[in-house]
């Protein structure tokens, strides 16, 4: 699906799903911008458009192949972008996934490839249909809305990790060595891939003091400082998740190595008690000839002799505080 938005400065209108084949008419001015955006598109559509801007064939092989990292490529005439959005459920086995968003950006127009679904996307797609708001700045500030837009969605994802840590750290008290763990994991495996995709995306516009990869018009930089906080906000989150996940378990594990310890402590202690009362009844069940052998009493002589030396080895115990 091709769908195509065009913002004509000269006479402040919107005009959608235009033909491409006049497409220098549309480019002429530097003041108009053109929206091309493809969603789930084959081979022959996605190089009909790279022909038409003479888009160069490594782009495009980006754009056929999932690429793991967010990046910025400078082609001289235009640049282009690979961003990443995020899909969590933490139902599913891989409870987070990533979306890639391929994008061309030029002095007057923006291309975007995905072969998903984009909220953020259809909600400015939507807009431009009847509104300007989106088109009549600079295909700087296009590009901005859209990152901002895959930005936002980062945010509910990050405040339900928040909750899901709670959660845990409520719970390493009650559960299960297997059930608790497997947790842990699937959380900390969710938190790299969020910081996997956010860092690249930042470094992009980290060098907002700087010198940019691409030109930005004076009046859009608040903007893209405004998404440079917005990023390292996210990162800040992740690293502290991260911290809060390992002490959490490491918190788990020292409290099941202490249950651990606990229980071989008490063990120690029952096997301790058996040993001189295994030695007693072992001695008097020889076939011997042995003290009380032949007395009636001898029975229970033996019997609180044990009871005795259990009674003297409890009190020894406590008076160490070993129980």
């Amino acid at each position: 699906m091709i769908k195509t938005y065009f913002y004509n400065h000269s006479e402040q209108t919107m005009h959608h799903d235009v033909d491409l084949n006049q497409i220098h008419e549309f480019l002429r001015s530097p003041e108009d911008l053109l929206w091309i955006d493809l969603y789930d598109v084959g081979n022959d559509e996605l190089h009909y458009v790279a022909q038409i801007f003479n888009f160069h064939p490594l782009a495009i092989e980006d754009c056929l192949h999932v690429s793991p990292r967010a990046k910025v490529d400078d082609y001289e005439d235009y640049h282009f972008f690979v961003f990443h959005a995020l899909r969590y459920n933490e139902e599913s086995d891989t409870e987070i996934t990533t979306l890639e968003l391929n994008v061309f950006y030029g002095p007057n127009y923006v291309v975007t490839i995905h072969k998903h679904q984009m909220p953020s996307i259809g909600r400015i797609a939507a807009i431009c249909l009847r509104n300007k708001k989106y088109m009549n700045k600079g295909p700087d500030f296009l590009l901005y809305s859209i990152v901002d837009g895959i930005t936002d969605e980062y945010f509910p994802i990050m405040d339900r990790i928040s909750v899901r840590i709670d959660e845990l750290e409520d719970e390493i008290f009650d559960h299960q060595v297997e059930e608790i763990t497997e947790e842990f994991l699937a959380l900390k495996r969710t938190i790299i891939l969020i910081r996997r995709v956010i860092l690249p995306q930042r470094r992009i516009f980290a060098g907002l003091n700087g010198r940019m990869p691409f030109e930005i018009r004076e009046e859009n930089v608040p903007f893209y400082v405004d998404l440079v906080d917005h990023l390292e906000r996210i990162n800040d989150s992740t690293e502290t998740f991260r911290d809060l996940v390992n002490g959490a378990l490491d918190t788990y594990y020292s409290i099941v190595s202490a249950n651990t310890t606990e229980t071989m402590r008490i063990l120690t202690i029952i096997s301790t008690i058996m040993m001189p009362l295994t030695f007693v009844t072992g001695l008097f069940g020889m076939n011997v000839h042995i003290p009380l052998g032949n007395s009636n009493k001898g029975f229970w002589i033996i019997i609180i002799g044990c009871i005795s030396i259990v009674s003297v080895m409890l009190y020894y115990f406590r008076k160490k505080r070993w129980i």
